[in-house]
């Protein structure tokens, strides 16, 4: 098992993929892309994946968990000893990250693809030619999707190891 330091540093490295995608996010609302689309997305996860995992195992061990009892109960989401006001901002960074991805979702206007020099938008039976600005907003917004998910995650991942490693019962 994984000691209660460990868990620590697990979530502080999910907290930085926090901070990584909701930066990125913004940075991409705001019309710039400091970094590739494959670099962007392969930090977030490479900072996201490890915490979210064993804060799951953790915590499943840890607190034997089930399904909660009554799903309006914050209680029977969160182990007893965390702050609720901890609980409640986990809860609004995530609902951040998931109001991120909606957003992108419904600006998405197909499938941006290059086809012999050209930049098109796929959707559905349809092929509509676009300008590269279009095309690359478009990329922007894929973009966007993947880092909300992946930010989602690392909050989740953050808070779970945060939650395990501060019990000092378990």
């Amino acid at each position: 098992m994984i000691t209660h330091r460990g868990l620590l540093g697990l979530s502080l490295i999910c907290g930085v993929a926090v901070v990584w995608s909701a930066a990125l996010i913004v940075a991409l609302a705001a019309g710039a892309r400091p970094f590739h689309s494959a670099v962007a997305v392969g930090v977030a996860a490479l900072l996201t994946v490890p915490g979210f995992a064993i804060g799951i195992l953790s915590n499943r061990r840890g607190y034997r968990t089930r399904a909660p009892r009554k799903l309006w109960d914050l209680a029977s989401w969160v182990p007893p000893h965390v702050p609720v006001w901890a609980a409640l901002l986990a809860g609004v960074i995530f609902f951040g990250f998931w109001l991120s991805i909606v957003l992108a979702f419904t600006a998405l206007d197909g499938k941006p693809e290059v086809r012999d020099g050209r930049y098109v938008l796929q959707d559905s039976n349809r092929v509509i030619e676009v300008s590269r600005v279009t095309y690359e907003r478009q990329m922007d917004h894929e973009q966007q999707i993947s880092l909300g998910v992946l930010g989602a995650f690392a909050v989740g991942g953050s808070f779970l190891c945060a939650a395990r490693a501060t019990d000092h019962d378990g």
